[in-house]
């Protein structure tokens, strides 16, 4: 176990360049669409973070190859020994319910374990499973697991009851190599799931986006192998760009895709922040000591994403005023307010509203990563928090960022992991 001990500044301004990783949440779904085919997939720019190594030790587990060179990983999937996810990595990383559609689509059954501690309603399971009978797989729920079987699935016409991302994505890659026509309707957007289209299609696919959220896709009978290069992760980036806010600093971001940060920056820009595009891959960010309330409400891309609310809220507590979020996405997504109330934050939670009080003098003390954005926003927060800040459970905080005690420390924070 490691923890990190942040000793804060409030007069702390970051300074100088740091180099984005790319994006989990593309990554995720790109390693799982090597299962399409039997030749190599070959993916550059990915992020070394936990969640990539989980779901490249559950590629091994069903019988695929992975080599990792530096920043690129090449995988071969000719044959599964296997075609369980088991409950303990599936535990480990939700986004291992990505092997569900291409394990029915290539190799006709899948057996899938349903995430710990998360009744099938409450997160949108149900409309990957729905989604895959409409296509003709024959699905149960046993003892814990999804078992889906399909000699061979059918295209249909499959529209969302709501946006899921990893439903998107799973049905993109099922419709690949099913038999015939299938139409998404009200598919997610978001770049990842739009990265995820274009490796298909790369690989052979004949996806197509009719309108913003409706896809088509023509089912062919293989897929091949292919080269690709991650995109960089925008949810990296946008914390990146919170703490320049935060700080006052003054810092170049490299590797990054400013035209997915629109929503981001704007808010950044509103709380009086300069955000300027530097190029075609970097961002500038020059913050302010006097930062502005707004509120904010989460919503599917391109809206503001759930992924940055966290980082926000953190920033909102150094605005003068109140300022108000509302998250849309997910419930109970408000696990880090008690951590930042310890560091001296001003905040409410009223339902699936947070009421930010600021301006407050953060100090440190010791608190615990909930969840993946709750570590970021822990962290944001030790910076400018007076004393030392010590963050315990960090292994949430390393499934998504990699190295982020490395670049912090690159910009001039007082940052280090030490043994729990």
């Amino acid at each position: 176990m490691e923890k990190l001990v942040i000793r804060g500044d409030r007069e702390l301004r970051l300074s100088g360049e740091v180099r984005m990783s790319g994006a989990k949440n593309a990554i995720l779904p790109a390693i799982a669409a090597s299962l399409l085919t039997s030749e190599e997939i070959r993916l550059s720019n990915i992020p070394r973070v936990k969640d990539v190594e989980t779901i490249l030790t559950l590629i091994a587990e069903l019988g695929g190859a992975y080599q990792v060179d530096g920043d690129t990983v090449s995988l071969r999937v000719p044959k599964i020994r296997s075609d369980e996810a088991s409950y303990e990595l599936v535990r480990a990383m939700r986004a291992s319910i990505l092997v569900l559609g291409p394990l029915v689509a290539r190799f006709g059954k899948a057996v899938v374990a349903l995430p710990g501690g998360c009744a099938i309603g409450s997160r949108p399971i149900d409309l990957h499973i729905a989604g895959l009978q409409k296509l003709g797989a024959t699905i149960s729920l046993e003892h814990g697991y999804i078992q889906a079987q399909a000699d061979r699935l059918r295209g249909a016409v499959v529209e969302f009851e709501k946006k899921t991302v990893t439903g998107t994505e799973n049905l993109l890659m099922a419709a690949a190599l099913a038999k015939g026509e299938t139409i998404l309707k009200n598919c997610a957007r978001e770049p990842e799931v739009v990265d995820l289209a274009v490796l298909l299609n790369k690989m052979g696919a004949k996806i197509e986006w009719l309108d913003a959220d409706t896809a088509r896709v023509r089912g062919v009978r293989e897929l091949g192998g292919a080269a690709h290069d991650i995109i960089s992760d925008r949810i990296e980036t946008g914390t990146f760009l919170v703490a320049g806010a935060l700080t006052a600093g003054d810092f170049l971001l490299r590797n990054v895709c400013p035209e997915h940060m629109a929503t981001v920056i704007e808010k950044l820009r509103a709380s009086g922040a300069i955000v300027e595009i530097e190029g075609e891959n970097a961002l500038r960010v020059a913050g302010s000591r006097e930062v502005k309330a707004q509120d904010i409400m989460t919503s599917p891309y391109p809206g503001f994403p759930t992924d940055m609310q966290a980082q926000f809220m953190v920033l909102l507590t150094q605005a003068t005023g109140t300022s108000i979020i509302t998250e849309t996405i997910f419930d109970r997504r408000f696990s880090h307010v008690n951590e930042l109330v310890r560091l001296g934050a001003s905040i409410e939670v009223q339902g699936d509203k947070a009421v930010v009080k600021g301006k407050t003098l953060l100090s440190g003390a010791e608190v615990i990563a909930t969840d993946l954005r709750a570590s970021a926003a822990l962290v944001l927060a030790g910076l400018v928090a007076a004393g030392e800040t010590t963050i315990n459970e960090i292994e949430h905080l390393d499934r998504g960022y990699e190295r982020i005690e490395e670049k912090l420390r690159g910009l001039g924070a007082s940052i280090e992991r030490v043994k729990a």
